[in-house]
Order: C-alpha cells, then structure tokens, then sequence
C-alpha cells in the first residue's frame, strides 16, 4: 500500500497569541517534531499545507525545506479547505493521513500500524482512526476510495461527517492519550511542556 500525508500547518493559532508551530518542544519546533515523526513512519508522499503568512513558517522550519509544501488561500475556510488542497497533489497513493500541525506528540509506530491495518482489511476498511478510552483521535488515514467525496465537501462541514458516515467501515487502534492532544493555547502548552519534561511522552 503506497501512503500519503497531509499534515495541516495554515492557520493563525489565534488562541495562542503567537504561532504554535514555531513552539520549542524537545528542543525543536512543533513542526519540525510532527514532520520527523513522519517521516519516521516510512510515509511514500508527505505534503505540508501552508496558510497564514507561509514565508514566516518556512524560515522557522529547518525540516520544510527538504518538505513538499503548497499554500491553501482559502485557509481561513477552515480544515477541510487544507485537506483538500494536500490531497490534490497527492496522485499515485492508497490512502492518506490527516495529520494535525499541532500535535505535541506524535509516535510513528501507531501510524505504521494503522497502515498495516488497514492494508489488512483486504479493502473493507476506509478508514482508520486511533482511539483512547473510547474516544477518537489523530491522525486519520483515509483510504483513497473516500478521496473524490471529501474533496467535493463544502467549507460548512467537517472532516468527522465523514467518519461517521462510514462507521461501519471504520477501523479503529487503541492508542495512547496523546492521540487526543493538540496546542492551541499558552496553558496547553505549558502542561504538555511539563510532561514531556517529565518524560512522559506517551501518556
């Protein structure tokens, strides 16, 4: 099975103040911990969809310049716009995650083994999606069969319609709580600095 991803960096992280992407975690930007992750799953086609002033996260990201990047206008449409806008330029894959920018950890194996899951199902799964005590997380993978209809979705709705309409061809893979984590504003971010300081990394 030939994977993608689109991992979602367009918006202005007005919750935050600053933008979350250039956040220091682990010594390194948000980002750039979310693309070495990845990259670390052994994913075929990776693309970074940029938004709000894309020069700005460029120069901030020493892993982007080796990244395939395009920019969403319509990012202030909302996620769906930046999905779309990733998986139209990824042309030759099976399936494709939707990885979120601002996942604070991010742990390649379970990406490997939604893929393997997946792959697995002989076709019957189109989706796969993490789960951590009963409730879905991120990433998503998407088997390539729901790309035209996700494509064709309207800025009104959301990536969850969805899932839910295929749940009974959903695979989910119990994983760990930060499945359900992201950063979007500064307490979430200094809770999660203290955990990873803490080494806990997978909670």
């Amino acid at each position: 099975m030939i994977t993608g991803a689109v991992v979602l960096a367009a918006g202005k992280s007005e919750r935050m103040g600053q933008n979350k992407l250039f956040l220091s975690l682990n010594g390194k930007a948000l980002i750039d911990n979310i693309l070495d992750a990845v990259a670390a799953a052994g994913i075929d086609e990776q693309v970074v969809v940029l938004g709000y002033k894309p020069e700005l996260v460029i120069e901030a990201s020493k892993r982007l310049h080796t990244m395939k990047i395009v920019v969403n206008e319509d990012y202030e449409q909302g996620m769906i716009s930046s999905f779309q806008r990733g998986l139209q330029v990824l042309h030759h894959v099976d399936a494709a995650f939707l990885v979120l920018g601002d996942e604070p950890i991010f742990d390649p194996c379970i990406l490997r083994l939604m893929v393997q899951k997946m792959e697995n199902s002989r076709g019957e799964a189109l989706i796969a999606c993490p789960i951590y005590k009963g409730k879905k997380g991120h990433p998503l993978l998407f088997h390539r069969k729901l790309f035209e209809e996700i494509l064709k979705l309207k800025s009104s709705q959301t990536i969850r319609e969805v899932v839910h309409k295929y749940a009974d061809r959903l695979l989910t893979i119990e994983a760990p709580q930060w499945t359900l984590m992201d950063i979007d504003t500064p307490e979430d971010y200094a809770r999660i600095s203290s955990l990873i300081k803490n080494g806990k990394q997978v909670l």
